[in-house]
């Protein structure tokens, strides 16, 4: 597969009182053109902040290095306008909380219609016709009445399913997708997983940003496995989902209700803490070279991991 977006020591710091928060610390990750790719890890493990640096959306009060290369250029370091061709169009995101992402003063066939009339067609009638294309697409109908309606009016699960068509309404080649089924019943986390397998089908590529490990394993071609701000386990699903290399991926397992829902031990290692393996105070398998950094150790067929295990 061809590489489509390959970032190269990614760094996103916030500085906070008299510490520094490396939420995102030195990410190496390559993405191949169609395919779908889940990152996963708990909260805090700098997922959301890898997806809004490669879309240039982070905050202000941030700093963000390294390269994150696509079509010859360094997304990190282009303008603000020519980012502004990229987003939508090219890239687009999907973010979490459809409840708050939404303009609840814009009838939500304009928000879906937006990325169209700025990136690909003018003409209103022609953008309102590939809207409701789109709400037929999403199975929110009838879509000539819902066109014209108000967030407030639409569900959980509708609204979803509406950021979705908003992320591909400009027909972009990647789309990073935020914790696409968080919050939804199992009747809308099916079709959104259906939505996602027609776009994989369809040659988009997918980076889903997801707790929701049965729907990584559902949905993704490779798992990336995030902790403390870090790529700790990359592999292709099967193998993961088989025989997870990583302490911490093999607790994530282990904590699915069908494996017992065996809990992770706590610990005391914190994100802005830059010595060490992060996991080490949570692992059994930890000894005193834990105290050192293990760097990503690359491994036969494509699978990485970050642990003295594997030195």
């Amino acid at each position: 597969m061809t590489t489509i977006l390959d970032v190269q020591q990614l760094h996103v710091h916030f500085p906070v009182s008299s510490t520094i928060i490396r939420a995102v610390n030195g990410v190496d990750i390559t993405i191949k053109q169609s395919e779908t790719l889940a990152v996963i890890g708990e909260s805090g493990s700098g997922k959301s902040i890898l997806g809004l640096a490669i879309l240039g959306l982070l905050p202000a009060n941030c700093t963000a290095n390294g390269i994150i290369q696509y079509r010859g250029d360094n997304l990190l370091t282009l303008p603000e306008s020519e980012l502004e061709t990229i987003r939508g169009r090219e890239i687009a995101w999907v973010p979490q909380n459809p409840a708050g992402a939404m303009n609840p003063l814009m009838t939500v066939g304009n928000q879906i219609g937006e990325p169209i009339s700025l990136h690909i067609e003018k003409d209103k009638n022609k953008v309102r016709k590939k809207v409701l294309e789109l709400l037929q697409f999403i199975k929110i109908t009838p879509p000539e009445e819902r066109i014209d309606s108000y967030p407030y009016s639409f569900s959980g699960g509708m609204l979803q399913r509406s950021l979705v068509a908003m992320g591909i309404a400009g027909r972009p080649e990647i789309l990073i997708a935020d914790e696409p089924t968080k919050g939804i019943d199992v009747m809308n986390k099916q079709a959104i997983l259906s939505f996602f397998q027609t776009l994989h089908e369809e040659g988009i590529t997918l980076v889903i940003i997801t707790h929701d490990l049965l729907f990584a394993r559902n949905i993704a071609d490779r798992i990336a496995v995030m902790y403390c701000g870090r790529i700790i386990e990359i592999r292709r699903k099967q193998e993961f989902f088989n025989e997870p290399l990583h302490p911490y991926s093999r607790g994530l397992l282990r904590s699915l209700p069908e494996n017992g829902l065996y809990p992770i031990p706590s610990g005391t290692e914190e994100i802005g803490d830059d010595g060490g393996c992060k996991f080490r105070s949570r692992c059994t398998c930890a000894t005193e070279r834990c105290r050192e950094e293990p760097q990503l150790i690359t491994l036969l067929e494509g699978s990485a991991v970050r642990c003295w295990l594997y030195d």
